[in-house]
């Protein structure tokens, strides 16, 4: 079962786990360069919350909306040049520019157009920020570490990875449950490529983001 499906709707505390991990990506700029990486997240995470939840029953009504306003402040927040070569792997250096920019593109877009109505179709108890934090290994690279409580009483641990790129602090990948977006996604991109003999178009034409549902719940190592 995939999260683009209708079923994923009747798993609540798996869409909980992946919308969450990929809130950060939709949450309002901030003012990134005069804060350290954990403000950031919990600023973006605070302030998208806070206007998602005042507005939730309009947005559930106005779905393109939301797209919108995700859309519109995805640039300050994600850093997707960075995201999409990753995704893409080694097949990245082979790629056009043209095929390299229509892949982020498609990705960005697939990312909204998958997950943003789930953002209004659940409930959860908790969403915070861990009291310890690892300490930063490179002064460009950090990661900040989060917790989502679900109704039903589980806690998913949320960790995202930020890069500093011209002063801001910006998401490059984000782990879930101890299962790592990032690389899936390069697995998915890997496996198209091999399924469709390498052909960039057919596998940029056909790209969707698809995470496993039972994957997330049982979460795994791959951190």
């Amino acid at each position: 079962m995939m999260i683009g499906s209708d079923k994923g709707f009747q798993k609540p505390t798996a869409w909980l786990a992946t919308l969450f991990a990929l809130l950060l990506m939709f949450a309002p700029p901030t003012q990134a360069q005069s804060m350290g990486p954990e403000e950031v997240v919990r600023n973006n995470i605070d302030t998208f919350m806070g206007e998602l939840e005042s507005r939730k029953d309009y947005y559930a009504d106005n779905v393109d909306e939301l797209k919108e306003l995700v859309d519109e402040n995805l640039e300050n927040v994600a850093d997707f040049r960075y995201i999409g070569a990753s995704v893409m792997g080694s097949y990245f250096r082979n790629a056009s520019p043209e095929q390299r920019r229509d892949f982020v593109a498609v990705f960005r877009q697939t990312l909204i157009d998958t997950y943003t109505r789930g953002l209004v179709t659940f409930d959860y108890d908790e969403i915070r920020v861990t009291d310890t934090q690892r300490a930063q290994r490179y002064d460009d690279q950090a990661s900040v570490d989060m917790e989502i409580v679900a109704n039903d009483g589980n806690v998913y641990p949320v960790s995202y990875s930020l890069r500093l790129s011209d002063g801001e602090w910006r998401v490059v990948n984000v782990i879930v449950n101890g299962i790592n977006l990032g690389l899936t996604f390069r697995n998915q991109f890997d496996q198209a490529m091999r399924d469709n003999n390498r052909d960039y178009d057919a596998v940029i034409d056909n790209w969707s983001p698809a995470v496993g549902v039972d994957e997330l719940e049982e979460g795994g190592d791959d951190a």
